[in-house]
């Protein structure tokens, strides 16, 4: 069994690797065992076992951390994952998956990915370091934003989270006491303020249970019914920002809410489960939409 004294070795040495790593070191396994005082063997099993739960890439024979999470952790961070990394072998519920978990929710706290897919932020790569550390420490951001009608400069925003929402990036923050969305390309000038602010617990769930990047937390209560074939596809997954099936109806189909926060969130889904979908309530906003579409399929005048 190892004494403490061995145990605090190994614990020196994996903060002061992972430290390396943490900062874009590549290293080399010979270079470290000669620098620790230990043979080869044991420094290839902390990179590939200690170290197992960590994106680590090796290059030239030279390991180092994958690029999406090099300078993400800090002194703290750096501290408790090498004492995990030391000791998960004595205890069963510190596996390797359970290790990367909580490794990756470090990593992406940051973030809220909703999709699979997300944009070339290329040149904006530092800003989106600038405002990841911004949300993480609950710093105010200003920058100017480029809006349909031209730029417009906005000040002591509260950012919350970066947003991947279909493959976009949007800042998820409050501004002027609003919960709001930037596109992430369209922020110039990003200055973070050393002044911060008490992240809103409300706010934070809100981001978590939203289905869009429509955010308002005001929200508007849809009722649809659902019918014929459409109904099974609502039954396996959700087709409206946070649908709820309220009641199931004779014959197969089905009543379904939603709770969205613009009518433009829904109306696209709706028109394309025409015949077997209509709008209960708001009242009238089924004969508005069915105006619209008798507008346009009038002919067009020559």
């Amino acid at each position: 069994m190892n004494t403490t004294a061995e145990r605090d070795t190994l614990g020196y040495r994996l903060a002061k690797i992972l430290g390396k790593l943490n900062q874009g070191d590549k290293l080399n396994p010979e270079e470290l065992a000669d620098e620790f005082g230990v043979n080869l063997r044991t420094i290839q099993r902390d990179m590939n076992e200690r170290f197992g739960f960590l994106p680590l890439q090796k290059t030239n024979g030279q390991y180092h951390l994958a690029a999406s999470a090099l300078g993400k952790l800090s002194l703290r961070d750096v501290a408790q994952f090498a004492s995990l990394a030391g000791v998960h072998s004595l205890f069963p519920s510190l596996s390797i998956d359970f290790l990367r978990d909580i490794f990756d929710s470090r990593m992406q706290s940051a973030w809220l990915v909703k999709g699979h897919h997300y944009e070339d932020l290329a040149g904006k790569e530092g800003m989106f370091q600038q405002l990841e550390l911004a949300i993480l420490n609950h710093q105010k951001v200003s920058y100017v934003y480029q809006k349909v009608e031209g730029l417009k400069t906005y000040t002591d925003v509260q950012p919350y989270k970066l947003v991947n929402h279909d493959g976009i990036w949007y800042l998820a923050g409050k501004d002027g006491g609003k919960l709001k969305a930037f596109t992430v390309v369209k922020i110039e000038g990003l200055a973070v303020s050393p002044d911060t602010f008490t992240a809103d617990p409300a706010v934070e769930k809100t981001l978590a249970e939203e289905d869009d990047i429509w955010l308002n937390e005001k929200k508007l209560k849809v009722v649809l019914q659902i019918t014929g074939p459409a109904a099974s596809y609502f039954r396996r997954r959700k087709w409206v920002s946070n649908q709820v099936i309220e009641q199931e109806l004779e014959g197969g189909g089905m009543m379904v809410s939603a709770k969205v926060a613009h009518i433009n969130q829904i109306l696209p889904t709706v028109r394309h489960w025409i015949p077997h979908i209509r709008i209960i309530s708001p009242e009238g906003l089924q004969a508005e939409m069915e105006r619209e579409i008798l507008e346009y399929l009038k002919p067009v005048s020559t």
